[in-house]
Order: structure tokens, then C-alpha cells, then sequence
């Protein structure tokens, strides 16, 4: 009978410290293999090509090419390779670079190691990861950008946003006029302009559907 082969891991890590944690970690795992180790991202295509490797554990914060260039890098010349970034930032813009790059996983070393072989089995399944604390961080990233989408969707201004943000507070059409500058003649027409945009036909279902929009709070 035969066996399946073991998954390739190449370790990606400045620190030898944490390289050399990393493989012991990994060792006992029969159906995980280390087949390598680099020290810096400029190190990543040099060491892929003299071996293959079905997983790569990669660092953010290196010195010379930084994780996320690298990952990018890779997932062009090796589109094959799966990546887990292993990282001691919770950093909302480094996990967002990461995901844009197109990385399979990003774990926090303080949480990671327990789990880390499971992981690794996971992304070869074709699964996506992601450290249960900056699970709240991704969702928030992702309200964010959907509320964006339906603004833009709407088409409403930077400023038409500001409108209704004063609107909510209860601003009337001379108030608006003064905040903004302008005639009280253009402060109706720009509420109407508004609604209609947004599908409101009053000022109150206009706060109604910005604030479940999330445009305003």
C-alpha cells in the first residue's frame, strides 16, 4: 500500500530562532515535510526553484524584500504554491496587502503554533485562513468597504454625505444654506437631489436608510 507524499514546507523567517522553532514544530507530523529554509524574500524564488515545495510559511517584517513583495512574487512565478503568512502584526493594513496579494492563510505566531500542521493540511485543501482575532478586523474592513460600494453605488458626494450627517442632527434648509453656503433656493434642491438618489421620499426615511446603509451613525 502506498502512502500519500508529505506536504513540502519551505520556512520563510529572518530570525534562525524561529526557523529552527518552526521545524521542530513541524517534524512530528508525518505528513508534513520541511524541505527548506530562507532567511530574507529576495531568498524565496532562489530556494523554490532548486526545490519544490507545496507550502510556503512566510514573515511579514524581514529585512530586504518584505513578505508581502515576496508573496506577490511567488504567487506569479509559482501560482501552485500555497502561502501562509506567519506574523506577529495584527496589523489591519498588512492583512489587507496580504489578502490583495493573494496569500491562503495569515496567522498570528502567538496563536499559530498549536494549530499551524492543521493549517497547513487546511490551505492544501483548498481552504482560506485567517487567526480567529482578526477575524473582527476583516469583517470591519469589509463593512467598510461594501458601505463604500453603496455610496458609490448611490452616487453620492463627500459632500452630499455631510448633508445628510446635518439632515440627521436636524439641520433645516436655512441652516444648510448657512453650513454649506449656500441660497436657501439650492438647500431644498440639493435635499431632493438626495433623496432621489437614495430613493427617499422624506427627510426621515432619507437618516433612516443612511443610517442602516452605515454612511451615518
Amino acid at each position: 500500500m502506498t502512502h500519500p507524499s508529505p506536504i513540502r514546507v519551505l520556512i520563510v523567517d529572518d530570525h534562525p530562532v524561529v526557523r529552527h522553532g518552526l521545524r521542530s514544530l513541524l517534524s512530528g507530523n508525518a505528513d508534513i515535510e520541511v524541505v527548506g529554509e530562507a532567511a530574507s524574500g529576495s531568498e524565496i524564488l532562489p530556494s523554490l526553484a532548486g526545490r519544490e515545495a507545496d507550502v510556503l510559511l512566510l514573515d511579514v517584517q524581514m529585512k530586504g524584500q518584505n513578505g508581502i513583495d515576496a508573496a506577490r512574487r511567488v504567487r506569479h512565478s509559482y501560482p501552485a504554491v500555497k502561502i501562509i503568512v506567519l506574523t506577529t502584526y495584527d496589523d489591519e493594513g498588512y492583512l489587507r496587502q496580504a489578502v490583495e496579494a493573494g496569500v491562503h492563510g495569515y496567522l498570528l505566531k502567538s496563536a499559530s503554533h498549536e494549530s499551524l500542521p492543521e493549517s497547513i493540511r487546511a490551505v492544501m485543501r483548498g481552504e482560506k485562513l485567517l487567526s480567529p482575532s482578526l477575524v473582527s478586523t476583516a469583517f470591519a474592513d469589509y463593512q467598510r468597504l461594501a458601505q463604500e460600494r453603496a455610496r458609490q453605488d448611490a452616487g453620492l458626494a463627500d459632500e452630499e454625505l455631510k448633508v445628510l450627517a446635518a439632515i440627521a442632527s436636524g439641520a433645516s434648509n436655512k441652516e444648510l444654506a448657512e453650513k454649506f453656503f449656500w441660497s436657501e433656493a439650492t438647500a431644498k434642491r440639493r435635499v431632493q437631489e438626495i433623496l432621489a438618489k437614495i430613493g427617499a421620499s422624506s427627510r426621515a426615511q432619507a437618516i433612516a436608510e443612511a443610517v442602516r446603509r452605515g454612511w451615518i451613525e
